[in-house]
């Protein structure tokens, strides 16, 4: 089967692994099950996709448009979303171990039952998330926010996190610290 590359593809099963698909259009495309290890999707855009089942493992999708994107068991294993936009995206058991989301955007983005295994979720904003039956174990998850994210039975996911200084509170402390004006 023929795979073409542009908004609205129908690629299930497709095998992309290693696939330069940098800056592509493939909103609203069908890439459940597709294999994409390693693929290079910095700035792609997913926006409405369906990669259910897909095999993302160490691919590159930072700074990438996956609002409202299906990852419902898919595996994302070294997969890199820094600076990814994912409002809304279904990550329903996705497997995020060694992930990169640092400074992902993921307003009410879905994480039931995903597995975040020593990713690395610094200043990830999972602002009215869902985590339900999520796990996390050894996550870098300084400064990630969780306002109004759900968390009923994640095991691991921060029970304390509104507790503390807050980012710009510590952010002015390191200022006063470091001798900077505010």
């Amino acid at each position: 089967m023929e795979c073409r590359i542009g908004p609205k593809a129908s690629c299930p099963g497709a095998d992309l692994r290693f696939a330069d698909l940098a800056n592509a259009d493939l909103t609203g495309a069908d890439l459940h099950d597709a294999k994409l290890s390693r693929a290079d999707m910095r700035h792609v855009n997913l926006s409405g996709a369906n990669l259910e089942g897909a095999g993302l493992e160490g691919a590159d999708l930072s700074m990438a448009f996956l609002n409202g994107t299906r990852f419902s068991g898919t595996s994302l294993r070294g997969a890199n979303l820094a600076f990814s936009r994912a409002g809304h995206a279904i990550f329903g058991k996705a497997d995020f171990t060694a992930a990169n989301l640092e400074k992902a955007l993921l307003k009410g983005a879905t994480f039931r039952g995903a597995r975040l295994i020593h990713s690395d979720l610094l200043e990830a904003k999972f602002y009215e998330a869902n985590l339900e039956g999520a796990t996390m174990d050894a996550v870098r998850i300084r400064s990630a926010v969780f306002q109004n994210a759900s968390m009923k039975d994640c095991v691991g996911c921060p029970t304390a996190w509104q507790a503390g200084e807050t980012v710009w509170q510590t952010e002015a402390r390191e200022r006063k610290r470091n001798g900077e004006h505010p």
